[in-house]
């Protein structure tokens, strides 16, 4: 069965939400329980919202209205590396897997702004042909 073509099939959100899978898996099991409400909160909502931003933007209708969800997702995943660096800091992560996943924020961010520069020119190409 064929599924539909839906914001799944954005290798930016396939990033991220693989991203966001290995976060839970990997990374915000190590805190300590006095970290349940600051840092792995913040590190969960984050990551929530890498992927929740791009999920909205592709629903919506208009060029600028969905840019600005792809931009709040950028600033998610940047907030992600600032919370993993955080981490690192802490002791909570070894240095190895702060490694692993600042590799994956970066490609993640590479693959969202190379989306976000995509759909520029697109709207650049459209506009200027009508």
């Amino acid at each position: 069965m064929e599924r539909s073509y839906t914001f799944e099939n954005l290798k930016c959100w396939q990033l991220a939400y693989e991203l966001k899978k290995c976060i839970k898996k990997e990374v915000i099991i190590k805190f300590p329980s006095s970290e349940k409400y600051e840092l792995r909160s913040q590190l969960v909502r984050a990551s929530r919202s890498a992927t929740a931003n791009i999920a909205e933007g592709w629903g919506r209708f208009h060029y600028l209205d969905s840019n600005k969800f792809y931009y709040n997702s950028r600033g998610s995943i940047s907030e992600i590396l600032d919370h993993i660096i955080e981490a690192r800091d802490e002791e909570y992560i070894s240095h190895e897997v702060y490694l692993k996943f600042r590799a994956m924020i970066i490609e993640s961010l590479k693959v969202l702004n190379g989306f976000i520069f995509y759909l520029k020119r697109e709207h650049i190409k459209t506009s200027r042909k009508g």
